[in-house]
C-alpha cells in the first residue's frame, strides 16, 4: 500500500466478500476513525467474547473480524455479531493465508473506508481490549503504538518458561540486528495511524507469522515513524489452539537476519558514497 488518494487500488488479498461498505461512527478524539482488525481462524470459542469485549471498553471504534473461511464456523458467527452491532464488519477470505495476509487486507479494507488508524488485536485473548483505551489514548502523539511485554509495568500471564525465553531472545536479537528501538518487536497488539501505513510499501510485505510484525516496525522505524510503546498484561489463550509453529519461528529468524545484513549493506555503500559516519546507524 502506498500513499496516493482514497480509495486506493485493492491488493490480492484473498476476499470473497465484505459486510456493509460503510457505516457512520462518531470517531476516537485526536484518532478519527479507528478500525480494530482481528484476524481469525478457528476462533468459534472466541471470537464472539473478543468482540463484545472490544465494543464495551472502546465504544468510539468499530471491529473487522478478518476470517480465513474457518471451518469451525468462526465466519458464522462474526456474521450475527455484525448483523446486531453496526460497529462490528466482517471480511471473509477466501482461505488460510496466514496472519501477515490477513492484516494487509485488513488494512486495505480501512483505507477504502477512509479510517484515520487501525488497531491489531488477536482474537484468543491474548490481548485485552480493556487496555485498548490506554493504546489509542498514547496514539495521539504517536504514528505506532506497540502494547509491549517487555517495558517496565508489563505482564506475561500462564507462559511456561520455553515460551518466556523464546520471545525475549528473539526480541534481543531483532533489537540488534536491526536496530530497533522497541523492546518488543514481535508484539501484535498495535495501533498504526493510516498515514503511516500508506507512506510504506506494503505490496513488497510478503512475511507471515510474528515476523510480520517485525517486519512493519522496521519499515516504520526506517520511515521516521514515531514509536511508543505501552506496557501491557498479556495472558495466554485458555480456549482454542494456539497457531505458533517452529515454522513460524524459523521463518522469523531467516528473515530478520537476513534485513540485517541488507541494512548493513546498505550503511556500507551510503558510508562509501560520502555519508558522514555519524549519520550511519550501527545496531
Amino acid at each position: 500500500m502506498t500513499a496516493g488518494p482514497r480509495p486506493g487500488r485493492r491488493r490480492g488479498s484473498g476476499v470473497a466478500e465484505a459486510t456493509d461498505v460503510r457505516r457512520p461512527t462518531t470517531g476516537h478524539p485526536g484518532l478519527g476513525r479507528v478500525l480494530v482488525v482481528i484476524p481469525t481462524y478457528n476462533e468459534a470459542d472466541n471470537v464472539r467474547q473478543i468482540v463484545t469485549r472490544v465494543r464495551r471498553a472502546a465504544p468510539t471504534v468499530e471491529v473487522l473480524v478478518a476470517d480465513d473461511n474457518s471451518p469451525d464456523g468462526t465466519g458464522t458467527l462474526a456474521d450475527a455479531l455484525a448483523a446486531a452491532d453496526p460497529g462490528v464488519h466482517v471480511l471473509h477470505r477466501t482461505g488460510k493465508q496466514g496472519l501477515g495476509a490477513a492484516y494487509l487486507a485488513g488494512f486495505a479494507w480501512a483505507r477504502q473506508r477512509d479510517y484515520d488508524a487501525v488497531v491489531e488485536m488477536d482474537a484468543d485473548g491474548s490481548h485485552a481490549p480493556e487496555q485498548l483505551p490506554a493504546l489509542l489514548h498514547a496514539a495521539g502523539d504517536a504514528d505506532v503504538v506497540i502494547g509491549s511485554r517487555w517495558t517496565g509495568g508489563a505482564r506475561v500471564v500462564n507462559w511456561p518458561l520455553r515460551r518466556l525465553l523464546l520471545s525475549r531472545a528473539g526480541n534481543l536479537y531483532a533489537r540488534v540486528a536491526l536496530g530497533l528501538p522497541v523492546s518488543d518487536a514481535t508484539g501484535g497488539y498495535r495501533v498504526y495511524r493510516l498515514s503511516v501505513l500508506e507512506s510504506l510499501d506494503l505490496d513488497a510485505v510478503c512475511s507471515q507469522g510474528y515476523s510480520f510484525q517485525v517486519e512493519l516496525a522496521r519499515l516504520a522505524h526506517q520511515a521516521g515513524a514515531r514509536i511508543v510503546e505501552v506496557p501491557i498484561t498479556f495472558a495466554e489463550r485458555e480456549r482454542g489452539t494456539s497457531k505458533m509453529t517452529p515454522l513460524i519461528v524459523a521463518e522469523a529468524l531467516w528473515r530478520i537476519t537476513t534485513w540485517g545484513l541488507q541494512d548493513r549493506r546498505r550503511a556500507v555503500r551510503r558510508g562509501l558514497h560520502g555519508t558522514p559516519t555519524g549519520q550511519v546507524r550501527w545496531p
